[in-house]
């Protein structure tokens, strides 16, 4: 699963490994505008990433790290929000991994200063994501890309196996971990 933090606009992706290669199982936004605390926003981001690990169950998060802006109050508010959908993941057992969106936008487009428009394409290319399913929200794509990012630094991903009864599935997969991201 792929995070990118805001408290607007959250961006979250999920992909599932199949074999070597990576594909898109859905990515979104989380609409935080309508409410006016910052606190009740907090609480909305907890909610939703939680429903969003119940519903897609990955196996690990990657998650967009804050850079430092001018304002010092905007990020101070993008922490929290970070910290909360990090502490939501954390809640669920799952392993978190941040990345400096410098180091994202280099595994997606090769690039560190890369455009959003530009990581919203190359996932598109990458993912042979038709444009129909596009998001018009860069925070989705984005959050693409951390979850793509984290793929690429995984180096070689768990391959599927084929079983031939529940019994060898168990014995085969005891102690290893699924493929989703």
């Amino acid at each position: 699963m792929g995070v990118d933090p805001g408290t607007n606009l959250m961006g979250y992706a999920i992909l599932r490994v199949v074999g070597n290669k990576a594909e898109l199982v859905v990515m979104g936004v989380i609409k935080l505008h309508q409410y006016e605390s910052h606190y009740l926003r907090l609480g909305k981001i907890y909610e939703r990433i939680t429903s969003i690990i119940d519903t897609y169950h990955p196996d690990e998060l990657a998650i967009e790290a804050p850079f430092y802006g001018k304002n010092v109050q905007s990020m101070l508010k993008l922490g929290r929000a970070q910290g909360v959908a990090i502490t939501a993941a954390i809640m669920r057992d799952i392993p978190i991994t941040e990345y400096e969106p410098r180091k994202i936008k280099i595994a997606v487009t090769g690039v560190g200063s890369a455009s959003k428009e530009q990581v919203a394409g190359m996932m598109q290319r990458i993912l042979k994501i038709p444009q129909e399913e596009m998001d018009v929200q860069f925070d989705a794509t984005d959050a693409l890309a951390a979850a793509y990012c984290h793929f690429v630094q995984m180096g070689t991903p768990v391959v599927e196996h084929h079983y031939s009864s529940w019994k060898d599935y168990v014995a085969k997969t005891q102690g290893k971990k699924k493929n989703v991201i």
